[in-house]
Protein backbone atom coordinates (compact mmCIF):
# COMPACT_ATOMS: atom_id res chain seq x y z
CA UNK A 1 0.00 0.00 0.00
CA UNK A 2 1.28 3.61 -0.72
CA UNK A 3 2.38 4.85 2.50
CA UNK A 4 0.66 7.65 1.63
CA UNK A 5 -2.45 6.61 1.01
CA UNK A 6 -4.56 6.96 4.70
CA UNK A 7 -6.17 3.45 5.26
CA UNK A 8 -9.51 5.08 5.42
CA UNK A 9 -9.63 6.79 2.16
CA UNK A 10 -12.50 6.19 -0.27
CA UNK A 11 -15.05 5.55 2.18
CA UNK A 12 -17.85 8.46 2.91
CA UNK A 13 -18.81 8.83 6.76
CA UNK A 14 -22.23 11.16 7.52
CA UNK A 15 -21.59 12.53 10.85
CA UNK A 16 -24.86 13.91 12.06
CA UNK A 17 -23.63 14.72 15.44
CA UNK A 18 -22.75 17.39 18.13
CA UNK A 19 -20.99 18.11 21.29
CA UNK A 20 -18.58 15.44 22.10
CA UNK A 21 -18.22 11.89 22.18
CA UNK A 22 -19.58 11.10 18.16
CA UNK A 23 -17.29 13.55 16.70
CA UNK A 24 -14.90 12.20 18.62
CA UNK A 25 -15.32 9.30 17.11
CA UNK A 26 -15.52 10.77 13.77
CA UNK A 27 -12.25 13.25 13.84
CA UNK A 28 -10.20 9.91 13.88
CA UNK A 29 -11.78 8.34 10.99
CA UNK A 30 -11.08 11.37 9.36
CA UNK A 31 -7.51 11.33 10.70
CA UNK A 32 -7.46 8.01 8.90
CA UNK A 33 -8.84 9.71 5.44
CA UNK A 34 -12.17 8.97 5.31
CA UNK A 35 -14.44 11.67 4.16
CA UNK A 36 -16.68 12.70 6.75
CA UNK A 37 -19.59 15.63 6.22
CA UNK A 38 -21.13 16.45 9.18
CA UNK A 39 -24.33 17.43 8.80
CA UNK A 40 -24.89 20.63 11.01
CA UNK A 41 -28.71 22.55 11.95
CA UNK A 42 -29.04 25.67 10.28
CA UNK A 43 -27.18 27.48 14.07
CA UNK A 44 -24.87 24.80 14.14
CA UNK A 45 -23.30 22.11 16.14
CA UNK A 46 -23.53 24.17 19.85
CA UNK A 47 -19.86 23.03 20.47
CA UNK A 48 -19.59 25.47 18.40
CA UNK A 49 -20.30 28.22 21.08
CA UNK A 50 -18.72 26.31 24.10
CA UNK A 51 -15.87 28.99 24.66
CA UNK A 52 -13.25 31.33 21.91
CA UNK A 53 -10.18 29.97 23.30
CA UNK A 54 -8.46 28.98 20.52
CA UNK A 55 -8.03 32.58 18.26
CA UNK A 56 -11.80 32.79 19.41
CA UNK A 57 -12.72 29.34 17.95
CA UNK A 58 -14.20 26.76 20.62
CA UNK A 59 -11.51 24.44 22.14
CA UNK A 60 -13.37 21.81 21.85
CA UNK A 61 -14.79 22.15 18.40
CA UNK A 62 -11.15 22.55 17.13
CA UNK A 63 -10.46 19.37 18.62
CA UNK A 64 -12.82 17.37 17.19
CA UNK A 65 -14.05 18.66 13.77
CA UNK A 66 -10.37 18.71 12.06
CA UNK A 67 -10.72 17.33 8.56
CA UNK A 68 -14.44 17.50 8.11
CA UNK A 69 -16.94 19.18 6.02
CA UNK A 70 -19.89 20.77 7.33
CA UNK A 71 -23.05 20.57 5.85
CA UNK A 72 -26.05 22.67 6.97
CA UNK A 73 -29.48 20.70 6.53
CA UNK A 74 -32.38 21.36 8.33
CA UNK A 75 -33.75 18.11 9.12
CA UNK A 76 -37.38 19.53 10.53
CA UNK A 77 -38.20 20.13 6.81
CA UNK A 78 -38.92 17.41 4.30
CA UNK A 79 -36.20 18.96 1.44
CA UNK A 80 -33.41 18.23 4.15
CA UNK A 81 -34.92 14.87 5.12
CA UNK A 82 -34.51 13.97 1.42
CA UNK A 83 -31.09 15.58 1.02
CA UNK A 84 -29.77 13.81 4.04
CA UNK A 85 -30.94 10.09 2.29
CA UNK A 86 -29.69 10.85 -0.70
CA UNK A 87 -26.03 11.58 1.14
CA UNK A 88 -26.85 7.83 3.11
CA UNK A 89 -27.45 6.27 -0.21
CA UNK A 90 -23.72 6.99 -1.12
CA UNK A 91 -21.77 6.56 2.26
CA UNK A 92 -20.29 3.87 3.85
CA UNK A 93 -20.75 4.96 7.88
CA UNK A 94 -23.55 7.09 9.63
CA UNK A 95 -22.82 8.05 12.92
CA UNK A 96 -25.50 9.98 14.81
CA UNK A 97 -25.94 11.17 18.16
CA UNK A 98 -29.14 12.71 18.14
CA UNK A 99 -31.74 11.99 21.15
CA UNK A 100 -33.23 8.24 20.76
CA UNK A 101 -36.03 7.61 18.58
CA UNK A 102 -35.20 11.06 16.29
CA UNK A 103 -33.94 9.00 13.36
CA UNK A 104 -37.27 7.39 13.62
CA UNK A 105 -39.45 10.49 13.79
CA UNK A 106 -37.59 11.93 10.50
CA UNK A 107 -38.69 8.50 9.27
CA UNK A 108 -35.33 7.53 9.04
CA UNK A 109 -35.74 4.47 11.45
CA UNK A 110 -32.31 2.54 12.14
CA UNK A 111 -34.27 -0.95 10.75
CA UNK A 112 -36.22 1.10 7.74
CA UNK A 113 -32.19 2.71 6.51
CA UNK A 114 -30.58 -1.22 7.24
CA UNK A 115 -33.25 -2.21 4.92
CA UNK A 116 -32.98 0.68 2.44
CA UNK A 117 -29.05 0.59 2.43
CA UNK A 118 -27.93 -2.73 3.09
CA UNK A 119 -24.05 -2.13 3.15
CA UNK A 120 -24.16 0.92 5.22
CA UNK A 121 -22.88 0.91 8.97
CA UNK A 122 -24.86 2.99 11.13
CA UNK A 123 -23.78 3.67 14.89
CA UNK A 124 -25.72 5.48 17.78
CA UNK A 125 -24.96 7.13 20.26
CA UNK A 126 -27.13 7.67 23.42
CA UNK A 127 -26.79 8.56 26.85
CA UNK A 128 -28.70 5.58 28.27
CA UNK A 129 -29.40 3.06 25.27
CA UNK A 130 -32.57 3.22 22.44
CA UNK A 131 -35.02 1.29 25.20
CA UNK A 132 -34.93 1.17 29.26
CA UNK A 133 -36.25 3.25 31.80
CA UNK A 134 -33.79 6.48 31.63
CA UNK A 135 -33.65 6.28 27.72
CA UNK A 136 -35.31 9.53 27.02
CA UNK A 137 -33.30 11.34 29.69
CA UNK A 138 -31.02 14.16 28.51
CA UNK A 139 -27.09 13.07 29.30
CA UNK A 140 -24.39 14.93 29.10
CA UNK A 141 -20.97 13.67 30.58
CA UNK A 142 -20.65 14.96 34.10
CA UNK A 143 -24.35 13.64 34.14
CA UNK A 144 -23.62 9.99 33.67
CA UNK A 145 -20.47 10.00 35.63
CA UNK A 146 -22.73 10.76 38.27
CA UNK A 147 -25.25 8.39 37.37
CA UNK A 148 -23.02 5.80 36.69
CA UNK A 149 -20.81 5.89 40.20
CA UNK A 150 -17.72 7.69 38.73
CA UNK A 151 -17.96 10.77 40.46
CA UNK A 152 -18.18 8.65 43.52
CA UNK A 153 -15.10 7.54 43.61
CA UNK A 154 -13.34 10.73 42.37
CA UNK A 155 -11.86 13.25 44.36
CA UNK A 156 -10.85 13.29 47.45
CA UNK A 157 -12.05 11.90 51.22
CA UNK A 158 -14.76 14.44 51.90
CA UNK A 159 -16.01 15.51 48.39
CA UNK A 160 -16.91 13.63 45.51
CA UNK A 161 -15.95 15.15 42.00
CA UNK A 162 -15.75 14.93 38.68
CA UNK A 163 -13.10 13.62 36.33
CA UNK A 164 -11.57 16.50 34.91
CA UNK A 165 -12.03 15.82 31.32
CA UNK A 166 -14.79 14.87 29.47
CA UNK A 167 -13.70 10.94 30.52
CA UNK A 168 -17.57 9.68 29.61
CA UNK A 169 -17.49 11.40 26.11
CA UNK A 170 -14.32 10.47 25.01
CA UNK A 171 -14.55 6.98 25.82
CA UNK A 172 -17.93 6.91 24.41
CA UNK A 173 -16.50 7.95 21.04
CA UNK A 174 -13.33 5.55 21.14
CA UNK A 175 -15.45 2.70 21.76
CA UNK A 176 -17.72 3.88 18.94
CA UNK A 177 -14.61 4.26 16.50
CA UNK A 178 -13.61 0.37 17.73
CA UNK A 179 -16.92 -0.61 16.62
CA UNK A 180 -16.77 0.70 13.64
CA UNK A 181 -13.80 -0.42 12.45
CA UNK A 182 -14.57 -4.06 13.52
CA UNK A 183 -17.95 -3.20 11.08
CA UNK A 184 -15.49 -2.59 8.42
CA UNK A 185 -14.01 -5.33 8.13
CA UNK A 186 -17.29 -7.50 8.96
CA UNK A 187 -18.29 -6.52 5.84
CA UNK A 188 -15.34 -6.38 3.44
CA UNK A 189 -15.93 -10.40 4.06
CA UNK A 190 -19.76 -10.59 4.12
CA UNK A 191 -20.79 -7.41 1.79
CA UNK A 192 -23.38 -6.82 4.89
CA UNK A 193 -23.89 -3.35 7.21
CA UNK A 194 -24.79 -3.25 10.48
CA UNK A 195 -26.21 -1.25 13.44
CA UNK A 196 -23.86 -1.05 16.13
CA UNK A 197 -26.03 0.96 19.69
CA UNK A 198 -23.32 2.38 22.15
CA UNK A 199 -24.41 4.23 25.18
CA UNK A 200 -22.51 6.12 27.84
CA UNK A 201 -24.09 4.73 30.73
CA UNK A 202 -23.07 1.50 29.70
CA UNK A 203 -19.11 2.48 28.44
CA UNK A 204 -19.22 4.04 31.63
CA UNK A 205 -20.19 1.30 33.42
CA UNK A 206 -17.41 -1.11 31.57
CA UNK A 207 -14.90 0.99 32.72
CA UNK A 208 -16.33 0.62 36.17
CA UNK A 209 -15.71 -3.02 36.10
CA UNK A 210 -12.95 -2.63 39.04
CA UNK A 211 -14.59 -0.75 41.92
CA UNK A 212 -18.40 -2.53 40.86
CA UNK A 213 -16.21 -6.09 41.80
CA UNK A 214 -14.81 -4.64 44.99
CA UNK A 215 -18.00 -3.31 46.05
CA UNK A 216 -20.16 -6.52 45.15
CA UNK A 217 -16.73 -8.47 47.25
CA UNK A 218 -17.34 -6.98 50.21
CA UNK A 219 -14.86 -3.81 49.94
CA UNK A 220 -16.74 -0.74 48.87
CA UNK A 221 -13.64 1.42 46.85
CA UNK A 222 -13.41 5.05 49.00
CA UNK A 223 -12.08 8.03 47.44
CA UNK A 224 -8.25 8.49 48.19
CA UNK A 225 -7.76 11.66 46.53
CA UNK A 226 -4.06 11.09 44.78
CA UNK A 227 -3.31 7.38 45.97
CA UNK A 228 -4.53 4.47 44.44
CA UNK A 229 -7.43 2.38 46.83
CA UNK A 230 -5.89 -1.22 45.85
CA UNK A 231 -2.07 -0.60 45.37
CA UNK A 232 0.08 0.47 48.21
CA UNK A 233 2.78 3.06 48.66
CA UNK A 234 0.89 4.35 46.05
CA UNK A 235 0.35 8.56 46.05
CA UNK A 236 1.88 11.49 45.88
CA UNK A 237 5.34 13.25 48.35
CA UNK A 238 6.78 16.34 48.32
CA UNK A 239 10.31 16.37 48.40
CA UNK A 240 12.76 18.70 50.78
CA UNK A 241 12.74 21.29 47.96
CA UNK A 242 8.93 21.59 47.71
CA UNK A 243 8.44 19.20 44.62
CA UNK A 244 5.41 17.15 44.35
CA UNK A 245 6.25 13.47 43.31
CA UNK A 246 3.75 10.45 42.28
CA UNK A 247 5.32 7.36 43.69
CA UNK A 248 4.21 3.91 42.90
CA UNK A 249 5.60 0.53 44.57
CA UNK A 250 3.82 -2.12 42.85
CA UNK A 251 5.23 -5.20 43.67
CA UNK A 252 7.80 -6.81 46.89
CA UNK A 253 10.67 -6.35 44.56
CA UNK A 254 10.17 -2.69 44.45
CA UNK A 255 9.34 -2.19 47.64
CA UNK A 256 13.04 -3.96 48.55
CA UNK A 257 14.63 -1.89 46.76
CA UNK A 258 13.11 1.09 48.11
CA UNK A 259 13.84 0.68 51.96
CA UNK A 260 17.43 -0.70 51.09
CA UNK A 261 18.46 1.46 48.52
CA UNK A 262 16.54 5.13 48.92
CA UNK A 263 15.10 4.81 52.03
CA UNK A 264 18.26 3.22 54.03
CA UNK A 265 16.08 1.20 56.63
CA UNK A 266 16.71 -2.61 54.66
CA UNK A 267 15.10 -4.16 57.42
CA UNK A 268 11.52 -3.58 56.12
CA UNK A 269 11.92 -5.71 53.40
CA UNK A 270 11.23 -8.55 55.49
CA UNK A 271 8.98 -6.92 57.65
CA UNK A 272 5.66 -9.03 57.79
CA UNK A 273 3.82 -5.59 57.98
CA UNK A 274 4.61 -5.01 54.66
CA UNK A 275 4.75 -8.33 53.23
CA UNK A 276 2.43 -8.45 49.43
CA UNK A 277 0.34 -5.92 48.48
CA UNK A 278 -2.65 -6.69 50.44
CA UNK A 279 0.25 -5.99 53.76
CA UNK A 280 1.40 -2.59 52.46
CA UNK A 281 -2.79 -1.34 51.84
CA UNK A 282 -3.42 -2.99 55.38
CA UNK A 283 -0.65 -1.13 56.70
CA UNK A 284 -1.00 2.26 54.40
CA UNK A 285 -0.61 4.56 56.50
CA UNK A 286 2.93 3.18 57.97
CA UNK A 287 4.35 2.12 54.42
CA UNK A 288 3.60 5.59 53.22
CA UNK A 289 4.95 7.31 56.08
CA UNK A 290 8.23 5.55 55.19
CA UNK A 291 8.24 6.76 51.59
CA UNK A 292 7.52 10.25 52.99
CA UNK A 293 10.37 10.26 54.78
CA UNK A 294 13.05 9.16 52.51
CA UNK A 295 11.45 11.58 49.68
CA UNK A 296 11.54 14.76 51.98
CA UNK A 297 15.01 14.07 52.96
CA UNK A 298 16.17 14.98 49.48
CA UNK A 299 15.80 17.12 46.68
CA UNK A 300 14.00 17.13 43.62
CA UNK A 301 16.16 16.88 40.77
CA UNK A 302 18.06 14.00 43.49
CA UNK A 303 15.77 11.92 44.48
CA UNK A 304 14.30 11.79 40.52
CA UNK A 305 17.38 10.42 39.67
CA UNK A 306 17.80 8.20 42.39
CA UNK A 307 14.33 6.61 41.76
CA UNK A 308 15.13 6.03 38.38
CA UNK A 309 18.34 4.57 38.85
CA UNK A 310 17.06 1.86 41.47
CA UNK A 311 13.71 1.49 39.54
CA UNK A 312 11.13 2.96 41.22
CA UNK A 313 8.03 4.58 39.43
CA UNK A 314 7.26 8.12 39.89
CA UNK A 315 5.92 11.07 37.63
CA UNK A 316 5.86 15.09 38.44
CA UNK A 317 2.62 16.56 39.58
CA UNK A 318 1.86 18.94 36.50
CA UNK A 319 -0.13 21.14 35.77
CA UNK A 320 -1.64 22.41 32.06
CA UNK A 321 1.40 24.86 31.91
CA UNK A 322 3.64 21.69 33.20
CA UNK A 323 2.15 19.95 29.77
CA UNK A 324 2.82 22.72 27.44
CA UNK A 325 6.18 23.10 28.44
CA UNK A 326 6.62 19.46 28.43
CA UNK A 327 9.53 17.48 26.47
CA UNK A 328 7.23 14.53 25.57
CA UNK A 329 4.56 16.46 23.80
CA UNK A 330 3.89 15.87 20.40
CA UNK A 331 1.82 18.35 18.70
CA UNK A 332 -0.11 19.01 15.05
CA UNK A 333 -0.98 22.23 13.65
CA UNK A 334 -4.82 22.46 12.40
CA UNK A 335 -6.13 25.36 10.24
CA UNK A 336 -9.22 26.99 11.32
CA UNK A 337 -11.17 29.78 10.14
CA UNK A 338 -9.60 31.78 12.52
CA UNK A 339 -6.29 31.14 11.85
CA UNK A 340 -3.38 28.12 12.51
CA UNK A 341 -4.17 26.14 16.00
CA UNK A 342 -1.48 23.90 17.73
CA UNK A 343 -2.84 21.54 19.68
CA UNK A 344 -1.81 17.67 21.12
CA UNK A 345 -0.87 15.35 18.32
CA UNK A 346 -3.22 11.66 17.89
CA UNK A 347 -1.55 9.18 19.99
CA UNK A 348 -1.01 6.54 17.28
CA UNK A 349 2.10 6.80 15.57
CA UNK A 350 2.56 5.15 12.38
CA UNK A 351 5.71 4.73 10.53
CA UNK A 352 5.87 6.47 7.23
CA UNK A 353 5.23 9.86 5.84
CA UNK A 354 3.73 12.74 8.76
CA UNK A 355 -0.24 12.02 8.31
CA UNK A 356 -2.32 14.48 6.82
CA UNK A 357 -4.56 16.64 9.04
CA UNK A 358 -7.20 18.74 7.45
CA UNK A 359 -8.68 22.14 8.64
CA UNK A 360 -11.67 22.73 10.94
CA UNK A 361 -14.67 23.62 8.83
CA UNK A 362 -16.56 26.55 9.03
CA UNK A 363 -20.20 26.53 9.11
CA UNK A 364 -21.27 24.95 5.79
CA UNK A 365 -17.98 24.34 4.34
CA UNK A 366 -18.84 21.27 1.74
CA UNK A 367 -17.82 19.95 -0.84
CA UNK A 368 -20.41 18.05 -3.38
CA UNK A 369 -20.44 14.68 -3.27
CA UNK A 370 -20.38 14.67 -6.99
CA UNK A 371 -17.40 16.54 -8.62
CA UNK A 372 -18.70 17.30 -11.76
CA UNK A 373 -21.55 19.32 -9.67
CA UNK A 374 -18.71 21.79 -8.40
Amino acid sequence: MDPQVRPLEGLTVIALEQAVSAPFCTVRLADAGARVIKIERPEGDFARGYDDVAHGESSYFVWLNRGKESLVLDLAQAAGRVAFRELLARADVLVQNLKPGALARMGCAVADLRRDFPRLIICSISGYGETGPLADRKAYDMLVQAEAGLCSITGGPDAPARVGTSIVDIATGATAHAAILEALIARGISGRGAAIAVSMFDVAADWLTVPLLHQEGGRPPRRVGLSHPSIAPYGTFRTRDGAILLVAIQSDREWAAFVREIAGRPGLASDPRFAGNRGRVAHRAEADAVVAAAIGADDGPSIRALLQRVGIAFADLNDMAGLAAHPHLRRITVDTPSGPVAMPAPAPVFDGPPRRYGPVPALGDHLPLDPEAA
